[in-house]
């Protein structure tokens, strides 16, 4: 028995771009987590996305801090001494002070692959900055939109100069005297 193809033909009234996708021409804006690529224009509910984003962030850090203080309730319990606790709580402070600087920074520049590697082991345990960092962020943009806003806008004025530098057809070009 010869199948039937569940593909049927479609008309040019059904599909005028046959099958092209409608993107325009050029370099695309990279899109950003939660945010996707709605801070071009600032569409698609972006207020509501930030405001959400800030709300969530800060709610996790509040959720990671009651967590730590169970911990450190813990160590307490297990009477490791004075020394111990201090040197936990320490130690999450400057690990928390270390990733929000490092995550504020990322904001604006690229982070160099080789060091974000090499500062994982701190970024997660500063988690809680991080946190922070990403909620004071979004009070005023998506985080990396700054940086994202400048590379796309270098890339449209690069596209830009290169297709203008080309238009128009060779042969006619009048020659230099």
């Amino acid at each position: 028995m010869r199948g039937r193809s569940h593909n049927r033909p479609v008309s040019a009234e059904e599909n005028p771009t046959n099958g092209v996708a409608a993107t325009p021409a050029g370099p695309q804006p990279e899109p950003i987590r939660f945010f996707g690529t709605t801070w071009v224009d600032h569409s698609g509910g972006y207020a509501a996305r930030r405001a959400g984003v800030a709300a969530g962030s800060l709610v996790a850090a509040a959720a990671a801090c009651f967590a730590l203080r169970f911990a450190y309730d813990g160590l307490q319990i297990a009477e490791v001494g004075s020394f111990v606790s201090l040197l936990v709580v320490v130690m999450f402070a400057i690990c928390s002070a270390l990733a929000f600087r490092h995550t504020w920074s990322a904001f604006s520049t690229r982070p160099d692959p080789d060091r974000q590697a090499t500062l994982r082991g701190l970024l997660t345990i500063g988690f809680i900055g991080s946190l922070l960092a990403y909620f004071f962020r979004s009070l005023t943009e998506a985080p990396g939109e700054k940086l994202r806003r400048a590379e796309y806008a270098q890339a449209r004025e690069e596209y830009d100069r290169r297709v203008t530098r080309r238009s128009g057809n060779p042969s006619k070009k009048r020659r230099r005297s």
